[in-house]
């Protein structure tokens, strides 16, 4: 992609649209950024931008006279902005970060898409491949941007992405040798507005695979796997449920992949699985089944499997206070996740849940919560939404607390010996705090503080 002397417009200045601000910098481009929003923005963030950039329109779109080559649109981005229309009129082509560091790598990437378990799959499949010796990024929603690990990268460089509906979006070329579909659960629907049109986007995965490629995807989610149906790669599906033909699944209490061959394949033991719940057996099969297609030894998978101690934010065991144990699952921002959580770790549950709407259901996660959940402590946006959702499914043993601190406070007070407070929102994180993260250190540190009463 040749970009010196390209006029490029860089949209939304959140972290993609910075990295792509500083790769195209130092490709040459002329670069000129938007954001909508530049009260939220760093002092940092807005005095580089002006630093490097050309122009800066903050807060109000080009003018009308304006031209340019590339618009790079970040995810955060929604294209029913006024900003994605005006790059249609005045810009040869909008892409997105990740198509733009697609278009300037020259390694393979793994692309890994889904509802729940994203940043699981990912994070296993590239410490497999980093111990199978391969020169390894895992990059997108985990790690960096995809854009500054492929700048520089060479034949032999892998990337495995993370990769969102939202990134899914733009693309136009990108072209993954091995694309991962691992569920689809109702999610985002305030910005894609419907279950197809998230289904549609997710599906760009493989949008550029052929027949020499693969397509790992998920038998036992019927929504997931109708995806499949057009598909001009290599359908990979793998299962927890039962035996396939050809694929990867569990059988006998081993985790086993039947290949194209139809040689049968013995990769590890189940309980060699060193991270809770049936939920990420799913993830452990889809990424066996990646890292075979990707041509990485069954030993290595296996070894990788076993060594393997979970992500941060994700059922992550925190400390043990007073006997009472503490999960933070922050990374729970839907209802399918904290479902998830709720069924890896059973029952005495103190549940901390809320935050921002994104129009969900929540009624099944509702019904989830009987035999559970000792007592469920609500906050944010959707606190109100939930408590409704608790009153239909006929769970009365919920309370109100103004913000995550008093959440702590009271699970303290409330839990007894042998107890598990768990922070499963069921909720994204943007009425409280700038992402999932955050809150999940949040968590943490009034788990510290606890322990030291």
């Amino acid at each position: 992609m040749e970009l010196s002397e390209k006029r490029v417009l860089v949209a939304g200045m959140g972290k993609s649209g910075l990295a792509s601000l500083r790769i195209l910098k130092e490709e040459g481009a002329r670069v000129f950024v938007y954001d909508k929003m530049p009260e939220k923005l760093s002092g940092e963030v807005k005095k580089e931008a002006e630093e490097k950039a050309e122009g800066c329109y903050w807060g109000d779109l080009p003018e009308e006279d304006r031209s340019f080559d590339y618009m790079v649109i970040s995810p955060g981005v929604p294209l029913s902005e006024d900003i994605a229309q005006y790059g249609k009129d005045h810009c040869s082509e909008v892409i997105g970060e990740l198509e733009l560091a697609y278009r300037l790598s020259r390694g393979q990437f793994i692309a890994i898409t889904g509802t729940n378990g994203k940043t699981t799959t990912t994070s296993l499949v590239g410490e497999i491949l980093q111990k199978a010796g391969r020169k390894t990024s895992v990059v997108g929603n985990i790690g960096d941007p995809v854009v500054y690990a492929a700048e520089g990268s060479e034949e032999d460089s892998w990337f495995v992405a993370e990769v969102s509906s939202f990134q899914l979006e733009t693309v136009k070329e990108f072209h993954p040798v091995v694309s991962a579909l691992l569920n689809l659960t109702p999610d985002h629907l305030n910005r894609h507005g419907t279950m197809e049109e998230y289904g549609r986007c997710k599906a760009n995965v493989y949008l550029n695979q052929t027949k020499e490629d693969f397509f790992v995807v998920n038998r036992d989610n019927k929504e997931g796997f109708e995806l499949a149906e057009n598909c001009p790669a290599n359908v990979i599906p793998f299962s927890r449920l039962e035996e396939l033909e050809q694929g990867c699944f569990v059988k006998d209490g081993k985790i086993v992949i039947r290949n194209l061959q139809q040689e049968e394949i013995e990769i590890c033991l189940l309980e060699d699985i060193g991270i809770p719940g049936a939920h990420n057996v799913e993830n452990v099969l889809a990424a066996a089944a990646i890292s075979y297609y990707a041509g990485v030894d069954p030993a290595a998978i296996a070894r990788g499997i076993r060594e393997f101690e979970g992500v941060e934010h994700r059922i992550e065991f925190v400390d043990e206070i007073r006997g009472v144990r503490y999960y933070n699952d922050s990374k729970g921002t839907n209802t399918d996740a904290s479902r998830k959580a709720l069924e890896a770790l059973k029952e005495n549950i103190i549940l901390i849940a809320g935050g921002y709407d994104k129009k969900e259901n929540m009624l099944p996660f509702a019904r989830d919560l009987e035999g559970k959940v000792k007592h469920l402590l609500l906050m944010g946006v959707t606190a109100g939404t939930i408590a409704d959702a608790c009153e239909e499914a006929g769970f009365h043993d919920y309370s109100f607390c103004k913000d995550l601190e008093e959440c702590m406070d009271r699970a303290y007070e409330m839990a007894e010996t042998g107890d598990i407070v768990l922070l499963s929102p069921a909720c994204a994180s943007w009425d409280m705090y700038p992402s999932y993260e955050v809150r999940g250190r949040h968590f943490k540190e009034l788990a510290a503080r606890l322990k030291t009463r």
